[in-house]
């Protein structure tokens, strides 16, 4: 202490004899009657000593923030390395533009892909002195140092060059107080001069362009042309860059879709100044003055644009990848900020013909899915459909994980909103309760429909539901019970057991007592006689498929669908040969590219290579071989097509050829659940395998008969609409008319047989009138004959059914639950 007292009191002191010293020194001139006897050379004395003071502080200023007392300041070799926040692309095979993941709207774009007037347009308003000043320029200081410095009016601008601009753009401004706008101003002087070292005038342009604020998310010319005008840069015409030009002084206020009257009355000036500098002539100023603002609004979001669903699932897998790569820096990647380029297997053209064809057969199912319930709710007695809807609800958990009570959250469940809803027709907003808004959504059905090529596994179109905005869930893949689409995996099991196609099953209904006393029924309640596996997969024949499944076994049933792809769970029952497994469409897809391909087993793939911003290459798959294991004999996939064409052209798909005229190849099955729940088509050609799914959000929401509901009308038309469009177009007309490789002559003689035996009839017994006791009894002996023939006859005929009966019986080991479906 004693040191501390002697070497503070000694400072304190000190202070304060300077202190007295220079008031006694100064304090005459403090008095009015100094200032009234100054000479002209005192005062211009007087003026030199503030001129020095000023300097030296701004000089003292200028120091501080050259050196970051207020913070960091990029070096030169910083500034040349600047990497702008960039959203990642992702990219169709065929090279289009399907989406961006972006947290600002960003795509950047060399000099020579900008617009001329676009670089017009900017210089004569923004930095009419741009090509003469290193940077800063002198003539406007003055009004930066009255107007921004000491007024502190922020929004006047101040008169910053465009390199300045560009400074903040990429360093955006720091809170420090008070000192808050001369700091950044100055902050902002030295890095223009830096990026005038840095750069040259073409390049400061470029840079420029592509960071500066377009309002709203919207970042840069490239991003704002697509936006309002839905063009790029370089298509601008005169008037549009103009336009766009115009915002940068104050985005909101002047943009042209919410404020078209100031937009286009900002646009006039731009005109006006491109002009004054010597960029138009006035006939052109008054011409183009002249024309009305015409914009092209194209919302860039993650729910519009091509493959919103692929996308989606694309992004889930992607963030994770690029959190794993190390960057050349040492940090890892950011899919929304690194501006990564991503090349899919998907095909634009292919995924707007699923696009087109699954929106337009929805919006014909939802009429009348809608005039088949009428006034009547689809969940009429089943209230527990509403509920459970609610609560499975983001709202709903959200409120219970605040603590909200049952009572409170029905009654905000029950209070009226304004919201937005889905409509096939548009969007609509109205004031409803979120109650209603589950009511409204329950009542929509939804779809899922994927296509790829069977021999690499390249996913060439992915729609995962009706509106991305609205339903965000995939139901490519979502699982469910996938009914008679289950059934060539049972026959391809019988086939690799080394059972004959030309096999026949009996059509008999059969009770399991061991079971539950369940008992597959057939769709059209018809029963007796045999199927052959053609005639039973054709007519999709449930009794069959049940005993074929049971002669086969069970678990090699199982073992096939497995290999085949199928990954859940299944039923060790009988009625698993109905299609009671649950699985998803991306997988029953790549189920039936086994049976096309050969039998190898093949894993979708959709994603090929990746680039950083720098068109390095971080990941290539482009070589891969997409097939895997072979898991079917080359004799059951070239017996298998030939059965599922037969569902196309004689059975259950017929409407693939009489409505809808598609004269190509087809092979495929149609599958409908249990009570219409579900509904499905899959089917490959020589070049495409595709599948479709149709359901409700609710396995309970659906239509109430078989002719409605069946997979063969919600399903089906949504396969056949996809190829009727995609071979409209020119690279692929020559699907229309592609066929399968001719079936190996050794393996035609499996299917040389009746796809169907019926029953053997048994000829009635009459008794004839005689009186002649020995033709009565010569006749009677006859009759007896004959009969005891015909016993034998039939026994003979019959005998295979009543051992394949038996071996049934032997086998039996399954279990059912359900009443079966056979579409």
């Amino acid at each position: 202490m004693p040191f501390f007292n002697t070497y503070f009191g000694s400072f304190s002191d000190w202070i304060n004899t300077r202190w007295k010293r220079w008031r006694h020194r100064h304090a005459p001139k403090l008095t009015k009657q100094y200032w009234q006897s100054l000479t002209p050379q005192g005062w211009l004395r007087l003026i030199v000593k503030a001129l020095l003071y000023v300097a030296l502080l701004l000089f003292l200023f200028y120091l501080s923030v050259y050196f970051g007392l207020f913070g960091w300041l990029p070096t030169k070799r910083q500034l040349k390395e600047v990497q702008n926040n960039m959203p990642s692309e992702v990219y169709t095979a065929d090279g289009v533009l399907m989406g961006r993941y972006f947290i600002q709207d960003r795509t950047n774009v060399k000099y020579d892909q900008i617009a001329e007037p676009v670089i017009q347009a900017l210089i004569a308003t923004e930095d009419a002195r741009f090509y003469e000043h290193d940077g800063v320029d002198n003539r406007s200081l003055a009004r930066v140092f009255l107007k921004t410095l000491l007024l502190q009016e922020e929004s006047s601008g101040g008169g910053s060059t465009i390199s300045q601009q560009l400074a903040k753009n990429l360093y955006p401004r720091k809170d420090v107080g008070f000192l808050s706008m001369p700091v950044n101003k100055m902050r902002e002087m030295i890095l223009a001069k830096r990026l005038e070292v840095v750069y040259n005038k073409q390049e400061i342009l470029e840079l420029y362009l592509n960071t500066v604020p377009m309002g709203g998310n919207v970042y840069g010319i490239e991003s704002a042309a697509r936006r309002f005008f839905n063009t790029s840069a370089d298509s601008l015409k005169t008037e549009e860059a103009a336009t766009l030009i115009g915002m940068l002084k104050a985005t909101t206020t002047y943009n042209p879709r919410t404020n078209p009257d100031r937009s286009r009355q900002r646009r006039d000036v731009v005109l006006a100044q491109m002009t004054k500098y010597g960029y138009l002539t006035q006939d052109q100023k008054t011409v183009l003055q002249g024309k009305p603002l015409k914009l092209d609004y194209n919302l860039s979001s993650h729910n519009s644009g091509l493959a919103t669903y692929f996308r989606e699932h694309l992004r889930e897998e992607l963030t994770k990848w690029a959190a794993l790569q190390e960057k050349p820096d040492g940090g890892n990647y950011n899919l929304y900020t690194d501006g990564l380029k991503i090349y899919t297997t998907l095909d634009s053209r292919a995924q707007r013909a699923a696009e087109t064809a699954l929106k337009r057969r929805m919006n014909a199912l939802q009429l009348d899915f809608d005039k088949h319930w009428g006034k009547q709710a689809p969940w009429t007695g089943q209230p527990d459909i509403l509920k459970n809807a609610k609560e499975r609800s983001l709202h709903y958990k959200r409120l219970v994980a605040q603590g909200k009570s049952e009572r409170e959250i029905d009654e905000i469940f029950n209070t009226p909103v304004p919201m937005r809803l889905f409509r096939y027709r548009g969007e609509e907003t109205r004031t409803i309760s979120p109650m209603d808004s589950i009511r409204h959504y329950m009542r929509y059905l939804n779809a899922g429909f994927l296509a790829m090529e069977p021999k690499t596994g390249y996913v060439r179109a992915w729609v995962g539901g009706i509106n991305h905005t609205f339903f965000k869930y995939d139901h490519v893949r979502a699982k469910r019970q996938v009914g008679s689409t289950f059934k060539p995996f049972v026959y391809a099991a019988a086939m690799e057991r080394g059972i004959s196609p030309c096999s026949y099953f009996p059509n008999d209904r059969r009770v399991f007592p061991e079971y539950e006393n369940w008992s597959p029924r057939n769709a059209d309640n018809v029963y007796g006689g045999a199927y052959s596996m053609q005639g039973a997969l054709a007519q999709s024949v449930n009794t069959v498929a049940v005993n074929a499944a049971l002669q086969v076994g069970l678990p090699e049933v199982i073992k096939v669908a497995k290999n085949l792809g199928l990954q859940s769970e299944m039923p060790t029952t009988p009625s698993l040969a109905l299609g009671t497994a649950d699985a998803s469409l991306y997988e029953m897809v790549a189920a039936y590219a086994s049976f096309a391909n050969g039998g190898y087993q093949v894993k979708p793939r959709y994603l090929l290579r990746i680039e950083d911003r720098n068109g390095r290459v971080l990941l290539d798959q482009t070589n891969q071989d997409g097939l895997g294991p072979k898991v079917l004999s080359s004799q059951t996939t070239s017996l298998m097509c030939p059965m599922l064409e037969s569902v196309i052209n004689e059975g259950t798909g017929r409407r693939l050829r009489s409505e809808y005229g598609l004269q190509m190849d087809i092979a495929g099955k149609t599958g409908t659940t249990q009570s219409h729940a579900d509904g499905w088509f899959v089917a490959y050609t020589p070049d495409l395998v595709a599948g479709a799914w149709v359901g409700g959000q609710d396995q309970r929401i659906r239509f109430r008969d078989l002719e409605l509901g069946g997979g063969s009308n919600t399903a089906l038309p949504i396969w056949a609409g996809f190829f009727q469009r995609l071979t409209k177009e020119r690279e692929f007309r020559s699907m229309a008319y592609s066929h399968f490789p001719a079936l190996p002559s050794q393996y035609s003689m499996y299917l040389n047989c009746p796809p169907f035996q019926p029953p053997v009839p048994v000829e009635p017994v009459y008794e004839e009138e005689d009186n002649d006791i020995g033709d009565i009894f010569k006749k009677g002996g006859r009759k007896l004959k004959d009969i005891f023939k015909r016993k034998d006859k039939k026994k003979k005929n019959r005998g295979w059914q009543e051992d394949l009966e038996e071996e049934l019986e032997r086998r039996g080991n399954g279990r059912g639950n359900g009443r079966g479906r056979g579409n």
